[in-house]
């Protein structure tokens, strides 16, 4: 077998289009862009610089991190600040081929701070409406509840939303997991069910491969956010690979998090060598040091990733989106048209 040069695997990672499944917007806030915010808004933080706040991003755990995560999302209070922030993100992720994304955004944590349902959705809504024409990205909304907070409080923003559902594609479960069970939020997740919306949730990242079957069973979710821990578990793999449940992984921030020590210690390789259908995605790129195509080249490089492997997660996360059958060709067939000159190249180099 030929061996392919890595740099030939970087160029295809570049050019492949990419849909990203598992991004919180409040986690592609740079400090840039808080900082520029903070002043409009007139809200003093204890950081000089961006640089400064740049270096406080050192996490031992997920809480450590969410604690700083919660405080840089305290500036956003206007439409203006939301959809300069989810624009941002854009931008961003546009320079990385994504041509499809699915965002979520956690309104448990403005409602707390005072600012109003209505204000969170409008702002982001329309960065969304925008982003086809502005990006040539099209892009969905995922809300999400707050496992660490009460199953009321989540019903509670739950409602509020039913006003905008023609704006929400579904529900989601995330923050703190240890001690937070998806069963918590089964009548939740029966509700959004009946009203309409998909299901997603955070399982499996520090918590046991229980969480997974719990969100599967009991919040009958249509895919899992991270999953890593699902391995342990030999007849949940089997399940996974049968009905091919996706899972969105998030290499940088396992590692950022701990959850895996290094790179190399990353389970992404034996899942797809499985057969579960994963796929890769940059959860809070702000914090966790790159965005999706970032942590495509990371993982293939430290775990080494062939051709196959690439193709494979990109056509991961198209198969995996909330598209409709004829979106989801559209996609398809360009991912194949990219990859197919460029296996042709590959096949000619090695004559």
């Amino acid at each position: 077998m030929t061996t392919v040069p890595i740099h030939t695997i970087d160029n295809l990672i570049s050019q492949l289009p990419k849909a990203e499944l598992h991004v919180h917007i409040e986690g592609t806030f740079e400090p840039e862009l808080i900082l520029e915010i903070a002043e409009r808004n007139s809200i003093k933080l204890p950081y000089p610089s961006a640089e400064a706040l740049r270096q406080a991003y050192k996490f031992h755990n997920l809480q450590s991190f969410l604690d700083l995560y919660y405080a840089g999302m305290s500036v956003l209070r206007t439409e203006q600040d939301y959809y300069d922030l989810a624009n941002a993100y854009f931008a961003r992720a546009r320079q990385q081929n994504v041509v499809h994304t699915e965002i979520f955004f956690d309104p448990q944590a403005h409602l707390e701070r005072g600012v109003k349902f209505e204000i969170v959705i409008e702002g982001l809504w329309e960065a969304v409406k925008a982003s086809k024409k502005r990006f040539g990205i099209s892009s969905k909304l995922i809300m999400c509840f707050l496992r660490d907070l009460s199953a009321e409080s989540a019903m509670e923003t739950l409602e509020m939303s039913l006003s905008y559902r023609d704006r929400i594609v579904a529900v989601g479960l995330d923050s703190a997991e240890r001690g937070n069970p998806p069963a918590k939020f089964s009548n939740v997740f029966a509700r959004a069910r009946a009203e309409g919306y998909l299901t997603v949730a955070h399982a499996g990242e520090e918590g046991p491969p229980e969480y997974i079957w719990e969100a599967l069973d009991v919040l009958q979710v249509s895919r899992i956010d991270h999953g890593v821990r699902s391995l342990e578990d030999s007849r949940l793999v089997r399940h996974l690979v049968d009905n091919q449940v996706p899972l969105t992984v998030c290499p940088l921030s396992n590692v950022k998090l701990r959850v895996f020590d290094k790179l190399h210690d990353h389970n992404l390789k034996e899942m797809l060598d499985l057969g579960i259908r994963a796929t890769i995605n940059s959860d809070d790129p702000a914090y966790f040091g790159g965005y999706v195509e970032d942590n495509y080249l990371s993982v293939s490089d430290a775990l080494s990733l062939t051709r196959s492997d690439i193709l494979s997660l990109a056509e991961n996360s198209f198969l995996s989106a909330f598209l409709d059958p004829d979106e989801r060709r559209l996609y398809l067939d360009l991912l194949h048209a990219v990859a197919t000159p460029l296996k042709a190249r590959k096949s000619d180099d090695s004559d």
